[in-house]
């Protein structure tokens, strides 16, 4: 007899976005641990920049959770989101007398991990003759 595990949690990730993690992470803190719908309307109705992204993060999440694992949208909470530092892209912006200043565009990895309640980590028996 082989027990094993069902998977119950699915990931959306966004690479290099072009904001800071801070201002990013004041946006996900707000979703960590509510359920599906509840997030997208939270992302919806706030006024931050980095809602537009977590919003397509979540909804991509979501599709890959009924698309892959037949998950149902209504089941499903974030139980874990995070936000990551990127790389920073520089540029010189040109000033007077020939001199440059710096311009730093910092950039940000956003993770979304999406779990599905209704399975509540049960066991798939699967039998060997």
């Amino acid at each position: 007899m082989i027990i094993k595990k069902k998977k119950t949690q699915v990931y959306a990730s966004g690479q290099h976005i072009s904001m800071s993690a801070h201002k990013a992470r004041k946006v996900v803190d707000q979703i960590r641990g509510r359920s599906y719908e509840e997030t997208l309307m939270i992302l919806e109705l706030m006024p931050y920049r980095a809602c537009y992204s977590i919003f397509k993060l979540v909804y991509s999440a979501a599709a890959n959770a009924s698309h892959n694992m037949d998950f149902k949208k209504g089941d499903l909470i974030v139980s874990k989101a995070e936000v990551n530092e990127g790389p920073t892209v520089k540029k010189l912006k040109p000033r007077a007398r020939g001199r440059g200043y710096p311009i730093k565009r910092p950039t940000c990895h956003i993770t979304i991990v999406l779990k599905d309640i209704s399975l509540n980590e049960e066991y798939d028996y699967i039998y060997n003759i």
